[in-house]
C-alpha cells in the first residue's frame, strides 16, 4: 500500500502513521494548490464505541520546500485536543448528531492551525472543530452537512478541513504481498506467450476503509517563492511537499489510571513524500531510520533508488518476461530515471513541455509544477499517460500511483535517460488491475476531494 504500514515501529502507532499524501493544483480553483495528508489508516467503519480520531499528543505537519534544499520553507501545523461532554456515558453519541455543537455528541475534537514560514510562526486559527466519525444513518443522518460545517475559509486565504474521509487509495494488497502476484497482468499474453495463470479478479484491499485527513487549500502565492516569472519552465513554479508526524521525546505513563504526561522536544516518527518510497524502496533495516529523518538527508538512500530490489525481483518472479530489465539490473547500472522521478525531479528536455526539477539535492518529496494547469480529462497514468498534471507531477486523488511506479521500475522510463535501452514488451502492461472506479465512495469535485467516509451500519466487517 502507499504507506499504511510501511515500517516496523510506525505500524505499532497508527495515530501517527501517514498513509497517503496528495498535492495538486485545485481543478475548481486554479489559483490554489490543495495539500491532503492522511493518517490513522485501515479504519473499520464500525469500530466503536471508541471511534477513530487524531492524537492529542501528535503534531501533524504538511511541509513545502520552494527553493530545492529539501528543507521546509512553509509548514502548516495541526495540533488537536479532545473534549468529553458526558463523562458518565460510554457512548460516542446518545442521539443524532445534526451539528458540530450537538449535545448528543460525547467526544469532540478541535484543532489549532499554525503557519510557519521563514522560521516565524503565525497562528491562523484556534479551536476549529472536526466532524464526527460517520457512525451510521441514525447517528450521523446528514453527514455531508457536518463536513460543510467543518470546512473553514480563513481570512488569510486558506481553506482547511480535518476529519474522517473514505480511503481513496486502491491496491490489491493480498496479491502483491503474495510474492508479487499481479492478477490481471498474469492473464496477458506477451509475444504470443501467456505469462502465468492466476485465478480471480483483483481486489481493492483498502476499499470500505476510512482514514483521517488533514487538508489545506492554499493560494499559490503563499507556497511559491518570490520570482518575476512563474512559467511551466521556471524553477520558481516548482514546490516539494511532504508530511510528517512528531511526538514528544519523553512519555510517562500515569499511575493507577492517571493521565499520561509527555515532555521534551518533538521528534519526528513518521513522514511521507512520494507514495511507496519507504514501502518499496527502503530496506527493512532502515525503514524506521528513514521515518525519523528530513528529506534533505535522503542521499543516504540514493543507492536503493539507483538499484531497487523490486527491479531484480520482477525477472525472477516472471521468468523470460523481463529479459531486458534483467540484463540492466545484472549490469548494476544506476537507474538515473528513478533518481530523477523520486529524488531530484524530472529536468527539462526529458519529456516535452514538462519539468518538475528542484535542483541537485536528493530528497523524497512530491514535486509539483504549479504552472501546469489541471486537465479537464485526467489520465490515471499521469505523466506516463501524457497527462502532465498527474503523478509524478504532484499526485491527484485518482492517480494510479501503483501502476505508474511498477511500470517505471519495470523500465518504461529508462529511455528518458538512455535512448539505447528498449523496455520489455510487458513493462508497459504491469498493473495490479485497479483504478479509481474500484473505490466505492466516489471522489468529490471540490475540497476536500476525498469521498464521504463509510459508515459502520452499511459497511459491516467482511463475512458478517
Amino acid at each position: 500500500m502507499s504507506s499504511h504500514r510501511e515500517a516496523p515501529e510506525i505500524a505499532k502507532d497508527p495515530v501517527a502513521d501517514s498513509s497517503d499524501l496528495y498535492a495538486f493544483v485545485s481543478p475548481d480553483k486554479r489559483d490554489t494548490v490543495t495539500l491532503i495528508a492522511n493518517y490513522v489508516p485501515l479504519q473499520l467503519p464500525s469500530g466503536g464505541p471508541n471511534f477513530f480520531e487524531f492524537g492529542d499528543d501528535v503534531r501533524y505537519e504538511i511541509h513545502i520546500d520552494n527553493d530545492g534544499d529539501g528543507r521546509p520553507d512553509v509548514t502548516y501545523r495541526f495540533e488537536f485536543t479532545t473534549e468529553i461532554t458526558n463523562p458518565n456515558s460510554f457512548l460516542y453519541n446518545t442521539g443524532p448528531i445534526d451539528s458540530l455543537d450537538s449535545k448528543n455528541w460525547n467526544r469532540r475534537q478541535f484543532y489549532s492551525l499554525t503557519r510557519v514560514a521563514d522560521g516565524r510562526e503565525h497562528r491562523l486559527a484556534h479551536k476549529l472543530a472536526c466532524p464526527p466519525c460517520n457512525v451510521g444513518p441514525l447517528s450521523t443522518p446528514k453527514y455531508a452537512d457536518l463536513v460543510r460545517q467543518a470546512t473553514y475559509s480563513l481570512s488569510t486565504g486558506e481553506r482547511v478541513f480535518a476529519g474522517q474521509r473514505a480511503d481513496g487509495f486502491f491496491v490489491d494488497l493480498g496479491a502483491i504481498f503474495d510474492l508479487g502476484t499481479l492478477r490481471p497482468f498474469q492473464q496477458l499474453h506477451v509475444a504470443g506467450k501467456k505469462i502465468f495463470k492466476a485465478e480471480g479478479d483483483p481486489v481493492n484491499a483498502t476499499d470500505r476503509m476510512n482514514v483521517h485527513s488533514i487538508a489545506v487549500q492554499v493560494p499559490l502565492e503563499r507556497v511559491r517563492r518570490r520570482a518575476n516569472r512563474y512559467g511551466a519552465g521556471d524553477r520558481a513554479s516548482v514546490i516539494g511537499v511532504w508530511t510528517s508526524a512528531s511526538r514528544r521525546q519523553v512519555r510517562v505513563l500515569g499511575d493507577r489510571g492517571g493521565a499520561d504526561t509527555s515532555t521534551g522536544p518533538f521528534t519526528q516518527v513518521s513522514r511521507l513524500g512520494n507514495p511507496l518510497f519507504n514501502e518499496v524502496i527502503v530496506p527493512m533495516s532502515k525503514k524506521d531510520l528513514w521515518n525519523s529523518l528530513p528529506p534533505s538527508e535522503d542521499k543516504r538512500f540514493a543507492q536503493f533508488v539507483e538499484q531497487p530490489e523490486l527491479a531484480a525481483l520482477l525477472p525472477a518472479l516472471y521468468p523470460d518476461v523481463f529479459p531486458n530489465l534483467d540484463k540492466l539490473t545484472k549490469a548494476k547500472k544506476a537507474r538515473a530515471d528513478l533518481v530523477a522521478i523520486l529524488l531530484t525531479g524530472v529536468p527539462a528536455g526529458l519529456i516535452d513541455g514538462f519539468t518538475n526539477a528542484t535542483g541537485d539535492v536528493q530528497a523524497d518529496m512530491l514535486r509539483l509544477n504549479t504552472a501546469i494547469p489541471p486537465t479537464r480529462r485526467p489520465d490515471r497514468f499521469g505523466v506516463l499517460g501524457g497527462d502532465l498534471a498527474g503523478f509524478p507531477n504532484g499526485r491527484r486523488v485518482g492517480d494510479d500511483v501503483v501502476s505508474i511506479a511498477l511500470r517505471a521500475i519495470a523500465g518504461v522510463t529508462v529511455p528518458l535517460v538512455d535512448k539505447t535501452f528498449e523496455p520489455d514488451a510487458a513493462a508497459a502492461a504491469v498493473t495490479p488491475g485497479l483504478s479509481a472506479a474500484d473505490v466505492t465512495a466516489p471522489f468529490l469535485g471540490n475540497f476536500p476531494y476525498l469521498g464521504t467516509p463509510y459508515d459502520g451500519f452499511n459497511n459491516p466487517p467482511a463475512g458478517s
